[in-house]
């Protein structure tokens, strides 16, 4: 199995819980688990896939640990490593921005080199619009622990395996 390190950015713990669920369900000890503000170039550079994650606030705006992590990953060396995004919004009050944290990641890793998996259909969500979503899919996986944590262990299960799938 490659290396897979995930980094998360949250505020009130939605997002770190979400990780730690994603991590149980790829198999990943929490060792390989953290807080975006924990970030380094030489971590980001030793991984085979990045998995990275943010809660989405405000007009789909990244979480705050994001801005110094965004600056981390424009400056590493990412050519060949796949990345896997994830976040986690509110559809129901924030429906026309829904998850689009994943959107800055995605624009921050462009030019980078690496390649993306673990995009997910968009059918099923309950919002209005998102940047996140591209050709009817979402360019990762989103959650919304808010309205539908009913659905997000289903969801994380079904993304796990997709991925460990695709970076195979």
């Amino acid at each position: 199995m490659k290396k897979m390190t995930i980094y998360y950015g949250s505020t009130t713990g939605t997002c770190e819980a979400l990780a730690s669920m994603i991590a149980r369900a790829l198999g990943i000890g929490k060792e390989h688990v953290h807080n975006v503000a924990e970030m380094t170039k030489e971590d980001l550079e030793s991984c085979d896939v990045l998995i990275l994650g943010s809660s989405t606030w405000g007009c789909g705006d990244l979480q705050d640990d994001w801005y110094d992590g965004v600056e981390m990953l424009k400056q590493a060396d990412l050519k060949g490593k796949q990345a896997a995004l994830f976040a986690c919004g509110d559809a129901e009050s924030y429906g026309d921005t829904f998850c689009e944290a994943m959107t800055h990641l995605r624009d921050a890793l462009s030019g980078s080199g690496c390649t993306f998996v673990g995009s997910v259909p968009a059918e099923g969500y309950d919002f209005t619009g998102s940047t996140a979503v591209e050709d009817g899919r979402f360019i990762g996986l989103a959650l919304d622990d808010v309205n539908e944590s009913d659905k997000s262990e289903e969801r994380i299960a079904n993304w796990a395996k997709q991925i460990l799938e695709e970076t195979a």
